[in-house]
């Protein structure tokens, strides 16, 4: 693909090719602009990307421009190019995987974020990310009802990139806690477990035979007694124990595992627990759902993904550890050049030493100005909403004689649902509400079922998209009546 020769865009001088401050502030102000529109649109728009492989690529130069581009070609390239190859995580129709959410303030956050420019590794490499970010995650400590252990006077809180991550941490503290250099070690989770914990398990290199995938009973939740009779028999035979982590709200139903009792298995046996409650955490924003909190206190690490369901942007999931040592141990590699006296003093937090990477950017801005934005008020509004919504969807299908619920219903915000008939009228229905473009859903495998997820909780969803989406299943389905009876 061809480009025309746009000629010099600037003439040099002290600025070089840099932008210009006024273009700047004014390619800036029509960027905010641009934005504005995306969201008020974008429930218009087909929610999953059309676009066939190679298409965006294809309409890409094949070689780097060699002088530079105005801003309005790159801008047109956006709505021609980028733009069709979207799928679109921020429309109101949007019910696969999990939400992604984003929000206003969220986006101004992380504008302020990009403009400031900081790399967070050190408290000395700029105070106010750090001392912010400890702040905040003590805020959520709170918001959410966890225990004060979490707080940054006990063990505290870091923002990682993703779930992934903490879980990846949180193991590799509990192997350091564990100091053992020649047995075995095991870790423990359920077969509805995200698949992050083996994928730790292989980056730490603990090998094939240490990850262990505990049953589940049928409301697909980690079976206390198989978990016990696994770890009593890999004590005998001589293995160490080092890590359980349990779920709350599992990806395919919204499970949630016994964390009490999980809890007062790993102190029997030196076990590390750490509760992933990637989405379902926020739901702890309503008092009614502190349950799913029930025996996080003798958790030993915990996250919760304020991308996922607290209107912020991806990525920031909020890590937390009772006691930091082991997590700083297992990470903190201080070579010359990093080491100044704000840290040699002790008084302050270097969060480098609490993630695999060394950089880090200034994530905590948009979850402070999020939960500024909405206030504790607001986000439990919104919140709220979203379960009413998922628990009124769940009426309906249980109502209508065509589906029925699978795990009955979560009373979270997560509706899994499918066609009496089996698996082949499920994937029917659900590739059909997908070819619409008006609504994308996705599935899983429950009791070696297919299954449809239909996961509410984006940030713009309201009633009249669910009901929309109700609509169109009702459709697939009687279109599944009439393919069988021709």
């Amino acid at each position: 693909m061809a480009r025309a020769d746009h000629g010099p865009l600037y003439s040099g001088g002290m600025a070089g090719y840099h932008m210009p401050p006024d273009d700047f502030r004014r390619y800036g102000h029509e960027m905010v602009d641009w934005i504005a529109d995306y969201l008020e649109r974008v429930e218009e728009l087909p929610v999953q990307s059309a676009v066939q492989p190679g298409d965006v690529r294809a309409g890409l130069p094949e070689h780097p421009p060699e002088r530079p581009e105005p801003f309005d070609q790159i801008m047109k390239d956006v709505d021609e190019i980028i733009l069709p190859g979207v799928t679109h995580w921020q429309s109101p129709n949007w019910f696969a995987y999990f939400p992604a959410n984003s929000s206003e303030p969220s986006i101004l956050g992380e504008l302020l974020s990009a403009g400031l420019g900081v790399q967070g590794m050190l408290w000395s490499t700029s105070p106010a990310a750090t001392e912010l970010e400890t702040h905040v995650l003590d805020w959520l400590v709170e918001l959410l009802g966890l225990p004060d252990r979490f707080k940054s006077d006990g063990g505290g809180g870091v923002i990682q990139d993703s779930a992934s991550s903490a879980t990846l941490c949180a193991l590799l503290a509990a192997r350091e806690r564990a100091a053992s250099d020649d047995a075995e070690l095991t870790v423990y989770t359920s077969t509805q477990a995200h698949s992050s914990v083996e994928k730790a398990v292989r980056i730490a290199g603990l090998g094939g035979a240490a990850p262990r995938l505990v049953p589940v009973d049928e409301q697909h939740a980690m079976r206390m007694d198989d978990l016990a009779a696994l770890v009593e028999s890999d004590v005998a035979d001589g293995r160490l124990p080092i890590l359980t982590v349990a779920t709350v709200g599992s990806t395919s139903s919204a499970a949630v595992d016994p964390v009490r009792e999980i809890g007062e298995l790993c102190r029997k046996y030196g076990m590390w627990l750490h509760v992933d409650a990637a989405m379902a955490g926020t739901a702890a924003l309503l008092p009614e759902h502190r349950n799913l909190h029930d025996g996080v206190e003798l958790a030993d690490s915990y996250c919760t993904n304020p991308h996922k369901w607290m209107f912020t942007n991806f990525d920031c999931d909020a890590f937390y550890v009772a006691d930091r040592r082991p997590l700083i141990a297992a990470l903190s590699v201080l070579p010359e050049y990093l080491r100044n006296e704000a840290s040699e003093s002790g008084a302050v937090i270097d969060y480098r030493d609490w993630q695999v990477p060394l950089g880090r950017r200034f994530r905590a801005l948009k979850l402070w100005f999020v939960i500024r934005h909405y206030g504790a008020e607001g986000l439990r509004h919104h919140v709220g909403e979203h379960i009413a919504l998922a628990r009124e969807l769940a009426g309906w299908v249980a109502d209508d004689d065509r589906f029925e619920l699978v795990n009955g219903y979560s009373d979270l915000n997560l509706v899994c649902l499918r066609h009496r008939d089996g698996d082949d009228p499920t994937r029917r229905v659900l590739d059909a509400v997908n070819a619409t473009g008006r609504a994308y859903l996705t599935h899983t495998k429950l009791d070696d079922r297919l299954v449809i997820r239909v996961s509410v909780g984006q940030t713009r969803t309201e009633r009249r998209h669910v009901e929309a989406l109700w609509e169109e299943l009702q459709k697939a389905a009687s279109s599944n009546v009439d393919n069988d009876l021709g």
